[in-house]
């Protein structure tokens, strides 16, 4: 075992992880710790662009994108943090600019902008162009300048380093430690995978970047190894996870592939035809049409299927148009998309309408974190030292349905907020002392699985999880179809203490490292599908079939998931469901799925009717 000491660690190397690292290791001794190599990092995949209420190209300001954010998450959004994100989002992207991201621009040579679902002009009258791009490779430019800078500014990177638990000065899944009480971090663990060797970097501050979840799905745009690694080793050590039922299905995902086709295709003015040729979303969203938020895009494409008016011949996806669109205008600002479908459909965009459906895309839910990316242990009460910055965290930003290219401002902003306070607090904190044997409980559960001589093989598991998830807790859900669903996770659970691995090798030993991250993404689906049963409403990206209406009486509240044993008592609890549809609970004393709510911040807007 190896010991490493910085001030500051990062975990995660896209572009929240690297934005934080720029602003951390200016002002103290920075360290990255990546499961990839740093530009390969899922923010690589994003397409779209980067909103900024810029007004080079129309009419716009703050405050109508602070709106259209709130609007979107239909009112779940925390609106301390969209009016942070929205003013500082102006600089945000004139900094990516100074690094040298090559932005697409206008003849008069300002940063070019585009049209992108949700976002409006003068609170909702029309579509407005706020979306600053790079053709169709956005994310992958703003991976690549950012890895640029933190090579000139010398930040340690650790790749292929896999982090594996979070070390904090008390244990909080227990349910003992007194609120008001201090809580520090120490340090995290981490497994190099050329070696197999353990090692652990003791840090004053520790900022979690480590992306999504979209690997509990089947169907999804998500990278293989988005499997949710921040969010379970935070859960295990008893820190609390907000709002995970909310999940963002992306409309426009390659039909029976999920490789997403970005909404820039629609933001150029690609239009969803179902198998009669109708332009369908004139029906759903009469103003905006194809340019609504995803959750509305989806449910429209998924209930075109369900109703009989889906194309192919299972009738089970919906077209996506570009046949009317210049060629020359394609290849100028869609290269790559229109190359997915050529590549894995067989399908020429300039002549041929796309077959897609909707695909899982996007976490809304994360670690609970204040807007100083501070990481809450229950309502009100922070971890010292540990901050979380971008999908892996929920400032709350994004509430129940994120908007298109939130999501790349929101790591741009609150990755920087949470380097700086991460510098800032270990620039004068004391050392914690390490546990006298850090990596013990983590060695004993590798050394488990690979001694275990024969057992279930992690690749069945992992796929009987992704097609119960993808069958019953989807873009439509009812309290039977997730309660089938808890049933097969918890199930799964069972047989995946006596599953085994194959290599028992040390050196790249990645069969070993997908059986752990098979565990990560169990403990995240059964949060998810918990508080799914539990919010007894349909909001943004969480459609109820038994329970179709928002809630605003009942359900405008935070949902806080804890791992406590069953029937523990947590600060605010969820209310209890009615006669017949409580939730099914492990043993008594098991550690089990415990909710609580959190208030939602409202400052200025109020909730009303979400129309478009």
């Amino acid at each position: 075992m190896q010991t490493h000491q910085f001030d500051v660690v990062i975990v995660g190397a896209g572009g929240a992880g690297m934005r934080a690292a720029l602003e951390s290791s200016g002002r103290t001794r920075t360290a990255v710790i990546s499961k990839l190599y740093p530009t390969r990092s899922h923010t690589g995949a994003a397409q779209g662009g980067m909103c900024a209420a810029l007004g080079n190209v129309e009419d716009d300001n703050p405050e109508w994108h602070t709106f259209d954010t709130v609007k979107g998450g239909d009112y779940l959004v925390d609106q301390d943090a969209a009016t942070i994100m929205a003013n500082e989002a102006i600089d945000a992207v004139l900094d990516l600019e100074r690094m040298g991201l090559p932005f697409n621009r206008t003849p008069e040579g300002r940063i070019d902008q585009r049209r992108f679902g949700g976002h409006t002009r003068n609170h909702g009258e029309a579509a407005v162009r706020r979306a600053c791009y790079a053709a169709d490779r956005t994310g992958h430019m703003i991976l690549q300048t950012l890895y640029q800078q933190c090579v000139k500014q010398e930040v340690a990177f650790f790749n292929e380093f896999y982090c594996l638990d979070l070390l904090l000065d008390h244990d909080l899944s227990s349910g003992e430690v007194s609120d008001g009480q201090e809580v520090r971090v120490a340090g995290v663990v981490a497994y190099e995978l050329a070696t197999g060797e353990i090692h652990v970097f003791r840090a004053k501050s520790v900022v979690l970047a480590t992306g999504g979840a979209g690997k509990i799905y089947k169907t999804t745009s998500n990278a293989h190894t988005l499997t949710g690694d921040g969010m379970a080793i935070a859960y295990r050590r008893g820190l609390p996870l907000e709002d995970m039922e909310f999940f963002q299905f992306h409309p426009t995902g390659l039909a029976g592939l999920g490789i997403l086709l970005s909404e820039a295709a629609r933001g150029e003015g690609g239009i969803l035809r179902n198998a009669d040729g109708e332009r369908f979303m004139e029906r759903y969203a009469p103003t905006i049409k194809d340019l609504a938020p995803r959750d509305i895009v989806a449910r429209s494409m998924a209930n075109e299927v369900r109703e009989g008016r889906g194309a192919g011949p299972n009738k089970d996806y919906v077209l996506l148009d570009l046949t009317h669109l210049d060629p020359a205008h394609i290849d100028a600002k869609l290269p790559d998309i229109t190359e997915f479908a050529r590549t894995y459909l067989g399908i020429e965009p300039y002549t041929e309408p796309v077959p897609v459906y909707p695909t899982a895309h996007y976490a809304m839910g994360g670690v609970p974190t204040n807007v100083e990316g501070e990481v809450l242990r229950n309502t009100t009460d922070v971890v010292r030292g540990l901050y979380a910055a971008g999908e892996v965290a929920c400032v709350s930003v994004h509430g129940s349905n994120r908007l298109g290219t939130n999501s790349l401002l929101d790591i741009n902003v609150f990755g920087k907020r949470a380097g700086i306070s991460a510098a800032e607090f270990a620039a004068t904190a004391p050392w914690v002392d390490l546990p006298e044997n850090p990596s013990s409980l983590v060695v004993d559960e590798l050394e488990e699985m690979r001694a275990r001589p024969q057992g279930e093989r992690i690749s069945d598991i992992r796929r009987e999880l992704q097609q119960t998830m993808d069958t019953n807790a989807q873009v439509f859900r009812t309290a039977e179809s997730l309660t089938t669903c808890l049933a097969d996770v918890r199930a799964l659970r069972e047989r995946y203490s006596r599953a085994s691995v194959q290599d028992k090798g040390r050196a790249f030993n990645t069969d070993l490292l997908e059986a752990l991250e098979l565990g990560f993404l169990i403990d995240i689906a059964e949060v998810v599908v918990v508080g799914a049963l539990n919010r007894r409403e349909s909001r943004g990206g969480h459609f109820r079939e038994d329970y179709p209406n928002r809630d605003d009486a009942g359900f405008m509240e935070h949902t806080m998931a804890y791992r406590r044993p069953a029937g523990t008592v947590v600060d605010s609890p969820a209310a209890p469901a009615p006669a017949g549809e409580e939730i099914p609970d492990p043993a008594p004393g098991e550690l089990a799925v415990v909710l609580g709510t959190k208030p939602v911040v409202t400052t200025v807007y109020q909730p009303m009717e979400r129309k478009y």
